[in-house]
């Protein structure tokens, strides 16, 4: 099992033919996801090409080979929808067009939209994020690595050779470098699947919506939340966790040595007196039994101590 993205996920890349469509696309069907088409109104008709690396057996034992894809480019997506039957598409649109692109997404009947597009006006996440909501389609990001239910699929940026492996351990994360280093971490144990909600003051799918679909899924025995800095995100999960989560969570908060008042990275991340701090974060994690670890390092060993305790 896997949340929101599996095996039959057929996937659409809207600015599939810009340069980090090109290279990302590239990057997803190694993973084995599905790509089912490209959408590019000035393109449509076309086909690209795909030289998609993967491990091949020779004389001597594994060596690096590839494999040819051709990968369609529809004029939108609905166009996409009705060739293919896609139900996932990932937006590496620019800024100024990652609304419109949204919502073309939605009004086609997407089911989910990964929004990897960074420096999106906080006006216009806002706006395709409530019509979206009122449509039934489940936004991941903005600014965000995407997710990978491994040996599945991989929606978005995730290097899928960190953690290629699938396992009990469902993760969800504001930070994209955090997502990647606890995979690695805990790549012998493996993940049902991987979420990057993206760290912007507003996203579509909340460490909230994450808990409840892992807690739902068979095949997660064990939830890692990753948070950081500002809002209140991570006390609204540990509220959450009290009355509907049975599952253990591990937490690991970034910023503990942030300066106060200082915005750190993503721009959701600014702390204002006490409110937003990682010291706030930790302490409520903990106050509904949420062990949380100092270092990624220390979260991974905490994380597989409860899984020694579970088997």
């Amino acid at each position: 099992m896997a949340i929101f993205l599996t095996k039959e996920s057929k996937v659409l890349v809207q600015g599939m033919t810009g340069g980090e469509g090109m290279k990302h696309t590239r990057r997803m069907l190694a993973a084995g996801t599905d790509i089912v088409g490209g959408v590019n109104p000035r393109k449509a008709g076309r086909t690209v090409d795909f030289d998609v690396p993967q491990d091949v057996e020779g004389v001597g034992g594994t060596a690096p080979g590839t494999t040819p894809f051709s990968v369609p480019v529809f004029g939108s997506v609905r166009e996409g929808i009705e060739a293919t039957g896609a139900d996932v598409t990932v937006v590496f649109v620019p800024p100024p067009f990652a609304k419109a692109a949204v919502i073309e997404a939605v009004d086609a009947g997407i089911e989910l939209a990964v929004v990897i597009t960074e420096g999106i006006p906080v006006h216009d996440a806002v706006a395709f994020h409530a019509y979206a909501k009122r449509h039934g389609t489940r936004i991941i990001g903005p600014n965000c690595p995407g997710l990978i239910s491994p040996g599945q699929s991989n929606a978005g940026i995730i290097p899928a050779d960190i953690a290629a492996k699938p396992g009990r351990i469902g993760l969800v994360s504001k930070s994209g470098t955090l997502t990647y280093q606890l995979m690695y971490e805990l790549r012998e144990i493996g993940f049902s699947s991987a979420v990057g909600i993206g760290g912007d003051p507003v996203v579509g799918t909340t460490h909230i919506d994450c808990l409840a679909a892992f807690e739902a899924d068979p095949d997660t025995e064990i939830i890692v939340l990753i948070g950081e800095i500002g809002g209140d995100a991570e006390e609204r999960a540990a509220a959450y966790i009290t009355d509907h989560v049975t599952k253990p969570v591990i937490g690991y908060i970034a910023g503990f040595t942030a300066p106060e008042g200082k915005t750190m990275g993503h721009a959701g991340a600014i702390v204002s007196g006490s409110a937003g701090t990682a010291e706030a974060k930790k302490k409520a994690l903990e106050a509904v039994g949420v062990r949380v670890g100092s270092t990624p390092s220390e979260t991974a060993r905490l994380v597989l101590d409860r899984l020694a305790v579970l088997h």
